[in-house]
């Protein structure tokens, strides 16, 4: 009886071993699937559960089996993650999450820049192709100028153009609305190109954050009384984000922007756009203000209510 107890005993054990064994090589298998990946990855701060749906989002691989794994190597790092390979095992790559680090570049995009020249920027500093980031930026962004949110970005070292671009918009997307919601309690897409507009206009014509409310309100004023705006700052766009504006580029320039030659705003924003322009351009001060020009001395504006107290203040200056 002995006998027959020990023999079914070692049977279940080794029934009990080849399941394990059977577990083994599977989970062998199955960690040492390929994952084909970019050299950089970003990954969202959250649960490690967030992470794995955050990555399966974008077509990486992974399966939520694979959230146990990663739990049991450790904790991820959040934000941008130097992988250094295209393809390894799966299990290499959960590892990665969790102890590689990206070598990052500090980037800052200054309010009332164009995005074609921070672009150019960006491409000259990381070594990327302009043309491809242009193009990835205008397939994917809600704007074509004015959309993206000045900052100083952290961005790492060997980003394509494809992630660098999906990058800079969808954490312009999430500062656009987080300031509207900040404002009004909600995000409403087309107002808000509105405001960004005019916000664009106030940080070209502006000499500083104090006089932006009273631009804002030269801005609305004019538009009230159907007076173009005839502001040399809406011609500052693009490629020509640094130039001085002359009588005669007021004069060939037939784009939309040139609001010498077309009523009402331009169809887009100018530029890139801080807070305080934004604000401004929500909340103008009340004023009957038509007219500012710059004062040489201290680099600021003299504003007028009526065109003779304007051309009174030109005649000063030019003396």
């Amino acid at each position: 009886m002995a006998n027959k107890r020990t023999i079914k005993k070692m049977v279940i054990f080794l029934k009990m071993l080849e399941i394990v064994l059977i577990v083994f090589l599977f989970l062998l298998l199955y960690l040492s699937r390929p994952v084909y990946t970019s050299k950089v990855v970003f990954l969202p701060q959250g649960s490690i559960s967030t992470i794995i749906t955050y990555l399966q989002d974008r077509n990486f691989n992974l399966s939520k089996i694979d959230k146990f794994f990663l739990a049991m190597i450790g904790q991820p790092q959040s934000g941008w993650i130097d992988i250094g390979e295209t393809k390894l095992s799966k299990y290499d790559f959960l590892y990665k999450l969790t102890t590689a680090k990206a070598a990052m570049n500090e980037i800052t995009l200054i309010p009332g820049e164009t995005t074609v020249v921070f672009l150019n920027l960006l491409s000259k500093q990381l070594n990327l192709n302009f043309d491809t980031l242009y193009k990835e930026y205008l397939k994917n962004a809600p704007l074509t100028e004015g959309f993206l949110v000045p900052e100083t970005y952290k961005i790492p070292k060997g980003i394509s153009e494809r992630h660098l671009i999906y990058y800079l918009i969808n954490t312009s997307k999430n500062q656009h609305k987080k300031i509207s919601e900040k404002i009004f309690g909600n995000f409403n897409k087309t107002s808000w190109i509105e405001y960004l507009v005019v916000a664009s206009i106030i940080q070209k014509e502006a000499a500083n954050s104090e006089e932006m409310p009273l631009v804002s309100s030269v801005i609305y004023n004019r538009l009230k009384k159907n007076m173009k705006l005839q502001m040399d700052g809406t011609l500052n766009y693009g490629i020509y984000s640094h130039d001085v504006i002359t009588a005669d580029r007021i004069k060939s320039d037939t784009s939309k922007f040139n609001t010498y030659l077309y009523e009402g705003l331009p169809e887009i924003p100018i530029c890139t756009v801080s807070f305080d322009s934004i604000k401004a351009a929500i909340f103008p001060s009340k004023s009957d203000y038509l007219y500012f020009v710059l004062d040489k001395k201290n680099k600021k504006h003299i504003f007028s209510k009526t065109y003779k107290e304007h051309i009174n203040v030109i005649n000063r200056q030019r003396k």
